[in-house]
């Protein structure tokens, strides 16, 4: 598995993955699947998008772009999503770990995420492992796809 700078070709498999993680409606905040023009611009405007492909085959990726802008520019944030029939092979971890390397590499300081849902155990259990520190927990702000609402945790990690 590598994990590699996204190529125009990859755009149908991320979008294919990316909408997979939306459409469950657990862990991203988006509710609208991307379609091949709002894909291909959504790739584009990241700060950098990454992929995780092995013999040609697209299995997971994640973006990166500045959490805020001007005096807190220097703050990324990122997403991550892993296609469902891959998912326990430790690519998840794999994309943080470049994500990170990659965070600094473009000049940001402390990659932060602002809404990672209390349930999701297995981000949760990877962030804290990886050295993320949790900031806090706010109650009920994360809209689940059945209606109800979660708590998120924000995290942070120093680059």
């Amino acid at each position: 598995m590598i994990i590699r700078e996204y190529l125009p070709e990859d755009v149908n498999a991320m979008i294919r993955i990316w909408n997979e993680v939306v459409m469950e409606g657990i862990a991203f905040p988006q509710e609208e699947p991307l379609n091949m023009e709002s894909g291909v611009a959504f790739f584009a405007s990241q700060s950098y998008s990454g992929v995780a492909e092995e013999d040609g085959k697209i299995y997971g990726l994640y973006i990166l772009h500045p959490n805020n802008v001007g005096r807190c520019g220097h703050i990324c944030n990122a997403s991550y999503a892993v296609s469902s029939n891959a998912r326990g092979k430790h690519i998840g971890e794999q994309l943080v770990l470049d994500c990170l390397k990659k965070g600094k590499q473009l000049g940001f300081r402390v990659l932060q995420f602002n809404a990672v849902v209390e349930s999701n155990i297995h981000a949760r259990h990877l962030y804290e492992r990886l050295g993320f520190t949790q900031l806090g927990t706010i109650p009920g702000g994360f809209r689940m796809k059945d209606g109800h609402y979660e708590n998120i945790c924000p995290y942070y990690h120093e680059l």
